[in-house]
């Protein structure tokens, strides 16, 4: 039994996290080998057995993986549940998202994309079993980014494996999203007069802001669906000297581009969604990910490591056309959740919540909502004859956009939900209302959908809250109330609002 103790951060994450105090508990570390190249470690965390709320959780992991998130046990651990994370099976050759471990080794591409997670859940079941001498109650799966990817993979081909799932930013739509981050690169780099500097990125989100901050019905600095803004960069074209407030003609032509998304060549067929306006400026956003490097890294990792499998692949010899239908072809059947056949894990009583934050510089958020209509689509044209045929999707699928937040988390307004690493009862309540999580749980347990999610955060130093809508509803403002103040907001279709 592990004592009580500090847990140090781990030194390759993405992002700065918090020291925290990690329970008391037994922790086991397994090896599963499911082929001769395989290499599976994963770490599953107990609770004592007077402490075990007898289910269990399994969290996923984020980037390229290569590490085992123990970070992310300690909250699961805490709350009484067991905890297991792998480190999809392989060792990350440094912190900088990087997929060399894949060339010339196609089974490690394997474990990465799903046989890792489902080899994890059966073999930390079954000690978890021995350990505790009973039966598991019930199994939950939560992930964000590439773990959001990994919990939709997990419902779509292990429908069984876990009665619940939180898919969080999912980066299920890999080999299209991945492509895009090169498209991405392409528009800012390709002629380097387009480039967009970090110091222009205020100017931009001052813009977007001002064209569509109220078309929700109060002026608060959110943008709450920015599908309804048209914000034209054309308005920034400098009259002068170029400067910090305002962009050259090649900077808006790429900035378009960006917003717009990748589109074939040849065809115009949209490849995957663009970013959206009204959190440019956000510091770990677009500085971090689209004008910042991140993307950029990881684009080219894949097309050099999975695709390629060629280190010295030029992202300036890109072609959108053929180079994904070869990434589609390769790596789309191991590393794309986008199956909406979800009808197995509904009969198996599943429950999926999904959510997205508006400001994600990461993965485009249209594409939550693209991959949930073409869930509902798939089921309304073929019924599952084991199930009610007149089953709505959200009986057991629900979506929630949150405006503002970034990657996962973050970012302006509404974006504590029970969605951070590491649950802060100081940030936001543990409750169904106010935790996605106990929200799970409830749904799973007591039959009880989660209607609303109240997050709580900040706009402009000031504390609000809000709800969180299941789509296609959003929050609009009622026109009375304080509109920091949830209670001010009512879910509408967004239809009726227009």
């Amino acid at each position: 039994m592990v004592e009580a103790a500090p847990l140090k951060p781990p030194s390759n994450a993405y992002f700065k996290l918090p020291p925290v105090t990690v329970p008391r508990h037994c922790e086991v570390k397994g090896v599963a080998r499911p082929t001769s190249d395989s290499e599976i470690n994963f770490e599953l965390w107990l609770p004592p057995a007077e402490a075990w709320n007898g289910k269990y959780i399994q969290r996923g992991n984020g980037g390229w993986a290569g590490t085992i998130p123990a970070y992310d046990l300690v909250t699961p651990v805490a709350r009484g549940y067991a905890a297991s994370a792998t480190d999809d099976g392989h060792t990350s050759p440094s912190p900088v998202p990087n997929a060399s471990w894949a060339i010339g080794h196609p089974e490690k591409l394997i474990d990465f994309g799903y046989r890792a997670l489902h080899e994890t859940a059966l073999q930390s079941k079954a000690i978890l079993r021995a350990f505790y001498g009973q039966e598991l109650g019930r199994a939950y799966f939560v992930g964000c980014s590439d773990g959001g990817r990994e919990a939709l993979m997990e419902a779509e081909r292990y429908p069984e494996d876990f009665d619940g799932v939180i898919a969080g930013a999912p980066a299920n739509n890999w080999t299209r999203h991945f492509t895009g981050f090169v498209w991405n690169e392409k528009a800012l780099k390709s002629d380097p007069a387009g480039d967009i500097p970090a110091a222009k990125l205020a100017a931009i989100q001052k813009a977007a802001l001002a064209a569509c901050d109220e078309l929700d019905g109060v002026k608060d600095g959110l943008i709450e669906d920015p599908r309804q803004c048209h914000f034209d960069p054309e308005v920034l074209k400098c009259a002068g000297p170029d400067g910090p407030e305002c962009l050259t003609p090649p900077q808006i032509e790429a900035l378009k581009k960006i917003y717009a998304g990748p589109r074939s060549p040849r065809t115009g067929e949209q490849i995957y969604p663009g970013y959206e306006p009204g959190t440019e400026a956000d510091p770990v956003g677009w500085r971090v990910w689209i004008v910042g490097p991140v993307q950029s890294m990881f684009g080219n990792s894949f097309y050099s490591g999975a695709v390629f499998e060629n280190p010295k692949w030029d992202w300036r010899t890109i072609d959108f056309d053929r180079d994904l239908k070869l990434a589609e072809e390769k790596t789309g059947p191991i590393l794309d959740a986008y199956n909406p056949d979800l009808r197995s894990f509904r009969a198996h009583g599943g429950k999926l919540i999904q959510y997205h934050g508006w400001g994600d510089a990461a993965i485009a958020p249209r594409d939550s909502i693209a991959f949930y209509e073409k869930v509902e689509a798939f089921l309304k044209q073929y019924p599952d004859p084991r199930s009610d045929a007149s089953e709505p999707i959200q009986d057991f699928y629900r979506l929630f956009m949150v405006p503002g937040m970034g990657h996962c988390a973050g970012g302006s307004g509404p974006n504590n939900f029970g969605n951070a690493d590491i649950a802060d009862p100081s940030v936001s309540p543990q409750d169904a209302g106010h935790d996605i999580l106990f929200a799970l749980d409830r749904w799973v347990t007591q039959g009880i959908a989660p209607e609303q999610i109240i997050g709580t955060g900040r706009i402009g130093g000031a504390t609000m809250t809000r709800p969180l809508c299941p789509y296609p509803k959003v929050a609009h403002y009622t026109g009375h109330g304080d509109p920091k103040d949830a209670a001010s907001f009512e879910c509408a279709e967004r239809s009726a609002r227009e």
